[in-house]
């Protein structure tokens, strides 16, 4: 305590160990924006693909049908534009400034926008690139978001810590890279998050793979990815892998990143619209998760059912198992499959893996008590006592042939893992 302190705390910057009221830092919306979500996209270090990300998740849920927009937080070394093909000024008016729309209504804000020439280096200060970010926030009329992706600098200083503590982010994502880094880049962005009580929902992997446009095999350019393990070990799920592909490159340098194809980033898609419905079931006293999946009738809609797998048959204890074969089923038939390894052991991982991929239901041999909990308070049905073949067991749950036996897997030597 300084001894000039007059002991009001209100209004003081200052962080002594006396201090009675925590300073807020939050900088108010414009008075003309409604934004439902606020997404960030982050890395450790530089030179992962970030912008790529934030642009791909953006022209993702744009074609979801979600109104989105794009804030740049990058301002020493801005990408978004060029991505999209913006080359106008941003406008302004007394109310504020008004973002530049992109071929397909995508809301953007990038200070190449406001630069006299986008080759026009950005020398300034930490405080005043800071304010700046701050400002594209409080000054820009967004209008009506859905999900508003912020693209970050590298690293953790000066501006990840003013959109932290300024902007309501809702959720970050990690963007990684194959090479050993991974796990520093990891560490360091989930560190910050947890300090700045930010949750962490996932991780997505760049430069993951090339693959051969004439054998079609895939060459895992920077070595094997590490990304399993280290998911596992923050309890974080993947939510995709993007290719070292020359059309994606080119159609960044086009300008034409809207016109790029590819699935790599469903899940995350698939993640973010979930997170905003069960927020909005909540905000309207609807019934939970779980109760809505006792309801929900197999043969009807569509669902995803996770087999517990080894070597294509129902493996008998699940925490043992080697892989997930995740079934998409649509009116009772089952319309594709997606082999997930089984990415770890960690107690309370697997209901959040599975669950972030959108899984309905989960078949296994046997399952311990704590776990079959852990996948109902996710909406998640649990069916144990299947044998046989993995495909069978699907097709026979959505027939209704297949029942619950309740089986609990109660071996000492598996008690652990059972309890994933």
């Amino acid at each position: 305590m300084s001894e000039n302190c007059d002991q009001n705390c209100n209004g003081c910057q200052e962080n002594c160990s006396d201090r009675k009221e925590e300073f807020d830092f939050s900088a108010p919306a414009n008075e003309f924006s409604q934004v439902k979500k606020v997404i960030g996209v982050v890395s450790g270090k530089g030179g992962v693909g970030k912008s790529l990300v934030t642009s791909l998740l953006a022209v993702q849920m744009m074609r979801k049908g979600h109104a989105t927009a794009i804030l740049d937080a990058d301002l020493t070394g801005p990408s978004i534009p060029k991505a999209f093909g913006l080359k106008e000024h941003a406008m302004g008016s007394e109310e504020g400034l008004m973002p530049v729309y992109t071929k397909n209504n995508i809301g953007v804000m990038s200070i190449n926008l406001l630069l006299e020439n986008e080759s026009d280096p950005v020398v300034w200060r930490g405080p005043l690139i800071a304010g700046t970010v701050k400002q594209f926030w409080s000054d820009v009329i967004w209008g009506d978001v859905d999900y508003m992706f912020i693209d970050m600098p590298p690293g953790t200083g000066d501006v990840a810590l003013t959109v932290f503590q300024s902007i309501p982010v809702d959720g970050i994502i990690v963007v990684t890279s194959p090479q050993e880094l991974v796990s520093m880049i990891v560490k360091k962005a989930v560190r910050m998050a947890n300090m700045m009580n930010i949750p962490v929902l996932g991780l997505v992997e760049n430069m993951a793979y090339f693959k051969c446009p004439d054998c079609g095999s895939e060459h895992r350019i920077f070595g094997q990815s590490r990304l399993e393990s280290i998911a596992a070990a923050y309890s974080l799920p993947i939510l995709g892998r993007i290719p070292i592909d020359p059309k994606i490159a080119a159609a960044c340098d086009a300008g034409k990143i809207e016109e790029c194809e590819g699935d790599w980033l469903d899940r995350a898609a698939d993640m973010l619209i979930r997170s905003v419905n069960k927020d909005d079931e909540t905000a309207a006293g609807s019934t939970s998760d779980a109760e809505k999946a006792a309801t929900e009738e197999k043969g009807s809609g569509t669902m995803k059912i996770a087999v517990a797998t080894d070597r294509g048959s129902v493996t008998e204890h699940f925490g043992h198992c080697e892989n997930f074969m995740i079934f998409s089923a649509e009116n009772g038939k089952i319309i594709g499959e997606e082999n997930c390894p089984n990415p770890g052991h960690k107690p309370g991982f697997l209901p959040v893996y599975l669950d972030e991929r959108g899984v309905n239901v989960i078949i296994s041999g046997g399952m311990g008590g704590g776990a079959v909990d852990l996948f109902n308070e996710k909406g998640i049905e649990v069916v144990t006592g299947a044998s046989g073949d993995m495909r069978k067991a699907a097709e026979a749950y959505l027939s209704g042939d297949l029942k619950s036996t309740g089986s609990v897997c109660h071996e000492h030597n598996h008690a652990d893992e059972c309890e994933n």
